[in-house]
């Protein structure tokens, strides 16, 4: 990883992906799976619209992480930064021509 980080921008790509499911990759947990597609629709606009990122919940400011309330259930998603070959950690999540953002959506109970 670089040694300064352009926060900002980690945020910016974390909230597209978020938001419109591009610049990534969507992983869902086996729990949310099983929910069906209907209940998985809901979850994820509630995981795009989230906005209460705060400095108890995102103390670094990249908006990769969030905890909420969908469709009946408890729901995290998370933003993990990997290498352009998906093995290891990005070495500057800021740079989209070496990270791949991957979003994973579960179930609080499956963390």
């Amino acid at each position: 990883m670089t040694d300064i980080l352009d926060v900002g921008r980690v945020a910016a790509l974390n909230d597209i992906l978020r938001r419109s499911l591009s610049g990534g990759t969507l992983v869902l947990s086996a729990g949310i799976v099983a929910l069906g597609r209907e209940r998985q629709q809901i979850i994820l606009d509630t995981v795009a619209a989230f906005d209460r990122f705060d400095a108890d919940n995102d103390p670094f400011g990249e908006h990769d992480f969030g905890a909420l309330e969908a469709a009946g259930e408890r729901v995290f998603f998370k933003i993990d930064y990997l290498d352009r070959a998906g093995r290891f950690a990005s070495p500057d999540p800021a740079d989209t021509s070496v990270t791949t953002r991957v979003l994973t959506v579960l179930l609080a109970g499956e963390y």
